[in-house]
């Protein structure tokens, strides 16, 4: 048997102050084997970040009973541009100062009501002294150091607008926006300290590429490995929703379809390494800060 995971869980995040379910909440869709080892897909809409939080570690849970091994993938970056965690003067590894950075200054209430602005805002400050290079927000959250509209274009010297996944991408948004159709940033400053959790709580938990190298995974490498997490991008998949449905729902089950095939097909494993011919330096910074989009 080749392939490397049992199920596949697809998380639509949403960074909502308030409880929402329906499109543009959080949607989780997973892909699992039955008892017959037959995917069959199940979709759970919980209404604010706590409950989704509370979902994946009871999916887990029964996960662990089998012995499974399950991949999960969140639709926001798991890390900053290049050179972002040097800008805010962070010590040890860029990516996991990120995160511990966030996981301390992002306050989540069980209610959806967060601080991820003023979050920005702060970063805003020790980045550049100005409402640089976050951006966008509602009218009531305008400070000093962010507003609502983008103040000005990156140049030499700045934190690059883009990460080298979402340049490859094509049309992905850059993580400094924040707020309106499209944005990422908000979802990334509230999801990162879940992403965060979830691995801190189990010791066969990996989060990919950091932990696990920017290359091709084997069943091998997996071998102490229950949990993967990784970025993933749903729009990269056509995804049509039956009547009724809502987009969101339709595209964590593309994805994971899409992931699941792969996988059955023997190759899932090359999509966790890099192009033919990147650079060392390109694979350097996508291991220590970047993060990468599966499939991309």
């Amino acid at each position: 048997m080749s392939r490397l995971f049992d199920n596949y869980v697809m998380v639509d995040w949403s960074a909502a102050a308030k409880p929402a379910t329906g499109a543009d909440s959080i949607w989780i869709g997973t892909l699992r084997r039955d008892v017959r080892l037959q995917l069959r897909f199940e979709a759970q809409n919980p209404p604010t970040r706590k409950a989704a939080f509370d979902a994946l570690t009871a999916l887990l849970a029964d996960f662990d009973k089998r012995g499974d091994r399950t991949l999960i993938g969140f639709d926001f970056p798991l890390g900053y541009p290049e050179g972002t965690a040097a800008a805010l003067k962070f010590d040890g590894p860029a990516w996991a100062s990120m995160h511990q950075f966030l996981a301390k200054e992002i306050k989540d209430k069980p209610d959806n009501a967060n601080n991820r602005f003023q979050v920005a805002a702060m970063m805003n400050r020790l980045i550049s002294g100005g409402p640089f290079p976050f951006w966008g927000c509602p009218p009531r959250d305008v400070l000093t150091t962010l507003q609502s509209k983008k103040t000005r274009p990156h140049g030499p010297g700045d934190v690059p607008e883009h990460r080298r996944a979402e340049l490859a991408a094509k049309g992905a948004s850059p993580i400094w926006k924040l707020y309106t159709a499209g944005s990422v940033g908000s979802q990334a400053l509230t999801g990162i300290p879940v992403v965060k959790k979830l691995r801190d709580q189990r010791a066969d938990a990996r989060i990919w590429p950091f932990e696990t190298g920017y290359r091709g995974l084997t069943r091998d490498d997996l071998a102490e490995v229950r949990i993967l997490l990784a970025e993933i991008y749903p729009s990269m998949v056509k995804a049509v929703p039956a009547v009724g449905e809502v987009k969101d729902l339709a595209q964590v089950r593309a994805i994971a379809e899409h992931f699941a095939a792969l996988d059955e097909a023997g190759k899932l494993a090359a999509s966790f390494g890099p192009a033919k011919g990147m650079a060392e330096a390109d694979i350097a910074a996508v291991e220590q800060e970047e993060g990468w989009i599966l499939g991309v």
